[in-house]
């Protein structure tokens, strides 16, 4: 089974379902092999096997969905690399030294400001540091003795060196005109189609969040809360559906620390620094979003693992703002308070299988135009008509419900509670389905 079907379900379609990838890469739905490898990997370290326990500890990283690790043993230690977004990272650990590398980028001029960047990065970095080689190749690298290497150490250690790695490539080379990216023959390519209806989506969504702000200057002093959740409504989802790498991956980041920053600074300041940062996405061109457009495959997932209980919790916790909003026919803004909170909680943690894959649809049902458009079969919500297609949205749920049953024997989702009266009442409706699941899982 591949990764898109284990997390949103496989069942009867009217076509087949095109490959496209959604959200960030998470680590945190292993399989019982990879946490019997991790107790293996603990046991064989602390008895002195040192190459048989990296060997146990790589089985651990390796996700056989997307098969991201690779090794081989030998009688001098053991060789392995594993991919992390645009990189591809090298190690070799034997019994008195663990090295590991990741080549970033050939400098053609190693002026002040790349090279003040580099310390810079160096003195938040716990385990990797920045470095360049003897061919003025900028790589991070880590190294440990042996004795000094558990399997513990070198999940943290080896999260951090790659995360950077594949973080820090697209920003310099959008920084610094000099910069040729070294290690990126393993991408691979999203096709041009693909490319340009990530690209209208993107500026699309946009443009409609800035130029009502351009032009309502007094709605941001009056509610810049409800436009607090459009602008962070259309980051999530752009991070969730356009994958992005490189700026505009930061950028949708620095987004998110900006509005949630704990400073002086009022919610209008704030909206408008947001409404900047957009404004500087909607100024760069499409051929620098093209080449920031391909697959990747990556080991380590940066958002942090999250029961339903906290998602039930933020639900509770923000649901309910739309209400007013509704009732005073700011009905955009009502509808951005649920996509806010499906968005924030796919960006922010690994939630349970059953809730990404909810959360997965109920973008599929309000955004149609745009799963149509990648070619997905089952389009749950016709626009022009303003009317969804409620067998074909029960018949989803109960696809996913299926997919999950074995793990989740009590997923029981209310879906006679779903409102079909217009798109508001829909999402409220299905939030507060989701909310209500029993998401117990099998002991």
């Amino acid at each position: 089974m591949n990764i898109f079907s284990r997390l949103f379900g496989t069942g009867k379609a009217s076509g087949t379902i095109p490959k496209v990838h959604f959200g960030r890469y998470t680590d945190a739905y292993k399989t019982s092999d990879q946490y019997d490898a991790w107790d293996e990997a603990q046991d064989l370290f602390e008895a002195e096997k040192y190459t048989d326990a990296y060997a146990s500890f790589l089985n651990y990283l390796n996700d056989p969905s997307v098969n991201n690790v690779r090794y081989e043993k030998n009688v001098d230690g053991i060789k392995f690399e594993f991919f992390q977004g645009s990189k591809k990272i090298e190690g070799f650990a034997n019994q008195k030294q663990v090295v590991v590398e990741a080549k970033i980028a050939r400098a053609g001029k190693l002026d002040a400001a790349f090279m003040e960047r580099l310390i810079r990065r160096n003195f938040n970095l716990k385990y990797a540091r920045f470095a360049l080689d003897e061919s003025d190749v900028l790589t991070i690298k880590f190294d440990t003795y042996t004795l000094d290497g558990s399997p513990y150490k070198l999940y943290y250690a080896l999260k951090e060196l790659a995360t950077n790695a594949d973080k820090q490539d697209d920003l310099l080379e959008d920084e610094f005109q000099n910069i040729t990216l070294v290690g990126v023959d393993h991408l691979k390519s999203i096709s041009k189609e693909e490319k340009k209806i990530k690209y209208d989506f993107f500026t699309k969504k946009i443009k409609a969040v800035v130029n009502p702000i351009t032009d309502h200057e007094k709605t941001v002093e009056e509610y810049p809360g409800g436009l607090g959740y459009h602008l962070l409504n259309t980051a999530y989802k752009l991070d969730y559906l356009i994958c992005p790498e490189g700026f505009m991956m930061e950028a949708l980041e620095r987004i998110h620390r900006l509005y949630f920053s704990k400073d002086d600074r009022t919610m209008a300041e704030k909206v408008a620094m947001v409404r900047s940062e957009y404004q500087n996405l909607l100024d760069r061109s499409a051929t620098d979003y093209y080449r920031e457009m391909y697959l990747t495959t990556s080991t380590f997932g940066i958002t942090n693992p999250a029961s339903h209980d906290r998602v039930r919790s933020f639900i509770d916790g923000e649901l309910a703002n739309m209400k007013w909003f509704r009732q005073n026919g700011y009905l955009d803004t009502a509808l951005a308070v649920p996509g806010y909170i499906v968005g924030y909680c796919l960006f922010n943690y690994a939630i349970p299988l059953p809730d990404r894959a909810f959360f997965h649809l109920y973008y599929q049902i309000m955004e149609p135009g745009y799963f149509r458009k990648l070619g997905f079969p089952d389009i749950y919500y016709d626009v022009e008509k303003s009317t969804f297609d409620k067998k074909g949205i029960r018949r989803a749920i109960r696809n996913i419900v299926k997919t999950h049953r074995e793990q989740f024997p009590k997923l029981n989702p209310e879906i006679s509670s779903l409102d079909f009266t217009d798109c508001a009442g829909f999402a409220r409706s299905y939030l507060l389905m989701v909310r209500n699941v029993n998401m117990m899982k099998l002991q």
